[in-house]
């Protein structure tokens, strides 16, 4: 057998001699010594035919194949050992399989030193050493060279990148579990590692500094080195800028907005955040937000992706690919830079790079070189030679020359038109108008909410109609790239290199040739399917939907004229739909609402960026006239309250099930959205059942929105169910998030006890009291006398006994802790997360259904 796999590989006379001849000459005496050992093992395999060209046989060459390359794995690398790009099976692997390290290739004859992702299916790259400089694919070694240095050479042995340890004398360097690659000592004492050295990713546990920076990449299938960085400014706060040739801009946390306002702090100088293996991040400037599918055991990146954005991806085991599961800006539009000078970025509804009237793409197809004037700048203040256009809801952001309150558009073009470097203004419609005077057009974007128009000063003989259209808005946001080309002539110095390698050559393409076609024909056989879009195409898709602006008769249309009732609640009715693009939504017809038409677009489409597994989606509204419509995305098993109170019936497990989501959708609400959520009407109806009774909470759209940390109540009315309401609201107390976590008590008890807590009764014939306090009286009383069998007299009959008693005993403990008076004994959300989600992991390892 071993013979037979010799000459099948090499194809040659069946001379034993010749064929280790040859490998001996290729260097490849280990590869062939190996190849012996595994023939050993066909013993284990079934009799097959000896045939080369039977199907059989074709079967254990792959087997040995597969083996070979596995051989070569390994966890870490001694001192005096390399790694060569010509290997490609020559990879560290960490002990679990989930990471390697080793040389990627771009393409062409390009290779990065890298870490990636092993079963993800892009191989997603984690950690590159040499980004900026790709070695050459024949000849390139990364070695642990015996002065502790751990070097990258390409093929003329120029040094592209190395470590610092060479006065430390590493002993090894090895991959974990984590990602990190590190170089140990003898002792095992790790002198260096690559998680003080991100490149654009961070991996759960690996400390951000004050001293690092995750950095884009320019996209398009290269690594280098973008515009776009993570980084702790110099007021502690962690930031996200555009670092281009020409600019500098920071664009997150909102800018608008000083630290507090966007919920940080600036007086923590430790500058230090962390990603855990929970899904949730912090850092020292307050900042926190976790995935939206949190929870231990799934792999999770959090890059700075080649378009300015910062997302947090989530891997899916099974089919490979990355879900976003949160991303820092909603609106890619408000990154600066993006579109380069001049440029605008406008949604149509994906993002997408324009020229405003009178420019043109500078180099097409690459967009972070912006839009040039079509026109030469003269400075004229008469309007014989200049006008103005304008372009609606759209602005640039920064570089305002002047900034004034309470001005005419009129005046403010007499401003920009007197000022040689002005080359256009924005002029804002809120209250009685803001004039900013631009010097210099950057970070445009386009956005229907946005209430301002931006005016072009442009030449009068260039041709523009007013109001302007965009042109150009085929490509996508994105940053090109340069095509790498990469080599070194002295590969190739004489002829009698060409004929040495040529053998190499020929080898390596016989055996990758028989690999690619063999297991590619498998992949495709086995798991094909259509073709899939991209992570960030999905996640796009999946987060950024199609938020928008619905024309009232457009709703009347696919609600049939308002004809199926689904049903009906303080702020309005509710009527189910279907869109123009089949999708179902729930259409809710708001009554009178006190406030106009400007506070009302901009509470709702800021509730529009909110995206949550456990909100109900908003997709859009409509204001037109007396109309004022708001558009969800349909729930089939309709609301909680008709599963607890009726003749539907709700099992145990989904009754958790239902108690942990909604108490995530809260948490989010409070804690991770850059603007602090109140919903004011936690209550049964409001919590609707998908399919899988995944609740989702809903009517959160209209509730009260307030900077995170602010004391004052700015509520207007009193907003809630009677019955779930918090005793602050009556106590004409400053409203905060406690008041939701009040009304969750009261919906948890209520599907523990199965029947409403909410309703007044009439106690020994002496005015009335809420079944709730009567209720919270009775537990407190068998937990203090020690009662047995208590849980199973207190739970809903209903279940026959069918619950988990850990479980049930967690939500009534968290039910009565929120339904405490003293608001501040009460426990926020995210505590209450946190200990449903213990409750669940430990009734996962024991659960008894025997109470």
């Amino acid at each position: 057998m071993t013979t037979m796999i010799k000459k099948y590989i090499l194809i040659e006379k069946p001379s034993k001699a010749r064929n280790q001849t040859f490998l001996w000459k290729l260097g490849h005496r280990k590869a062939f010594h190996q190849l012996k050992l595994l023939s050993k093992f066909c013993k284990l395999i079934p009799q097959v035919s000896m045939n080369p060209n039977s199907p059989s046989f074709l079967t254990v060459l792959i087997f040995l194949l597969l083996c070979f390359q596995t051989s070569e794995s390994q966890n870490f690398l001694r001192r005096g050992s390399s790694l060569s790009a010509e290997d490609n099976t020559g990879v560290l692997s960490s002990p679990d399989k989930t990471f390697s390290c080793g040389f990627y290739g771009l393409g062409g004859n390009a290779y990065l030193f890298s870490i990636w992702f092993t079963h993800s299916r892009d191989r997603t790259v984690v950690w590159t050493a040499n980004r900026d400089r790709p070695v050459n694919g024949q000849g390139s070694r990364a070695s642990l060279r015996r002065n502790g240095a751990m070097v990258l050479t390409d093929v003329d042995d120029t040094v592209i990148w190395m470590t610092n340890t060479t006065s430390t004398g590493a002993d090894r360097a090895e991959l974990l579990d984590t990602g990190n690659l590190v170089l140990k000592d003898r002792h095992g004492k790790i002198l260096w590692q690559s998680f003080d050295f991100p490149t654009d990713t961070l991996l759960p546990n690996q400390v951000f500094r004050k001293s690092t920076k995750l950095i884009s990449g320019v996209g398009n299938g290269t690594y280098a080195s973008g515009y776009f960085s993570l980084y702790f400014d110099n007021d502690n706060v962690l930031r996200l800028i555009y670092d281009g040739p020409e600019i500098s801009s920071v664009y997150w946390p909102d800018p608008d907005f000083d630290v507090f306002q966007n919920g940080r702090t600036k007086y923590n100088s430790s500058r230090i955040a962390v990603l855990d293996d929970f899904g949730s991040f912090s850092s020292s400037d307050e900042l926190k937000f976790s995935a939206i599918d949190m929870g231990f055991g799934i792999k999770r990146r959090l890059t700075m992706d080649y378009d300015g954005n910062l997302r947090l991806y989530s891997l899916n085991k099974v089919t490979g690919s990355w879900m976003i599961s949160w991303q820092a800006l909603m609106q890619p539009g408000k990154v600066h830079g993006v579109c380069g000078k001049n440029g605008i970025c406008v949604y149509t509804p994906e993002p997408k790079c324009s020229c405003p009237p009178g420019y043109e793409a500078t180099e097409p197809g690459d967009w972070s070189k912006g839009c040039k004037p079509k026109f030469n700048r003269t400075c004229s203040s008469s309007l014989t030679e200049v006008k103005f256009v304008g372009v609606p809801n759209t602005d640039f952001y920064g570089f305002d020359l002047n900034y004034s309150k309470t001005i005419s558009k009129e005046a403010c073009m007499k401003l920009c038109l007197g000022d040689c470097r002005c080359s256009g203004f924005s002029y804002r419609l809120t209250g009685q108008g803001l004039c900013f005077t631009k010097s210099v057009l950057f970070n445009g974007f386009k956005a229907p909410n946005f209430p301002g128009i931006i005016y072009l000063k442009l030449p009068v003989s260039v041709e523009a109609s007013e109001p302007a259209i965009l042109n150009g808005t085929n490509p996508v946001c994105r940053l090109s790239k340069s095509q790498i080309v990469i080599g070194s002539p002295s590969m190739y110095d004489t002829t009698a290199k060409r004929v040495r390698w040529s053998y190499f050559y020929w080898f390596a393409l016989a055996i990758g040739a028989i690999e690619v076609f063999v297991i590619a024909s498998g992949w495709w056989l086995l798991f094909r399917r259509q073709d899939v879009p991209s992570s960030l195409e999905e996640g796009y898709q999946a987060l950024s939907s199609q938020f928008r602006r619905f024309s009232y008769a457009e709703l009347k249309k696919s609600t049939k004229s308002f004809k199926e009732e689904l049903g009906r609640g303080g702020s309005g009715a509710v009527y189910k739909g279907v869109l123009a693009d089949g999708r179902a939504v729930a259409v809710k017809r708001l009554g009178d609402l006190h406030q106009g038409e400007e506070v009302f677009w901009a509470e709702v489409s800021t509730i529009g960026k909110i995206y949550h597994m456990n909100l109900v989606r908003m997709w859009g509204f409509c204001s037109e006239g007396r109309h004022r419509l708001l558009i969800y995305e349909y729930v089939e098993k309709q609301s909680l309250d008709k599963h607890l109170f009726s003749s539907y019936f709700l099992g145990w497990k989904e009754r958790f099930k239902v108690a942990l989501g909604t108490a995530k959708g809260l948490a989010y609400l409070h804690h991770e959205c850059l603007e602090w959520v109140i919903h004011c009407d936690v209550k049964p109806e409001n919590i609707l059942l998908d399919s899988e009774f995944e609740p989702k909470i809903a009517d959160f759209g209209l509730a009260k929105l307030s900077q995170r940390g602010s004391n004052s109540s700015q509520f207007s009315q009193i907003r809630g169910t009677k019955g779930y309401m918090a005793p602050e609201w009556a106590s004409n107390l400053p409203i905060t998030a406690k008041v939701d976590v009040y009304s969750y008590g009261v919906v948890i008890l209520e599907m523990v006890k199965g029947i409403r807590l909410s309703n007044w009764v009439v106690e020994d014939g002496e005015g009335q009291e809420a079944e709730l306090k009567r209720f919270v009286r009775e537990v407190k009383r068998k937990i203090l006398y020690e009662e047995e069998a208590w849980i199973e007299e207190i739970v809903d009959p209903r279940l026959k006994g069918k619950f988990n008693t850990n479980q049930a005993a967690t939500l009534i403990g968290i039910g009565i802790s929120c339904v405490d008076e003293d608001r501040s004994k009460r426990p926020t959300m995210d505590s209450v997360v946190q200990s449903l989600l213990e409750c669940e992991t430990e009734s996962e390892i024991h659960i008894t259904d025997d109470h």
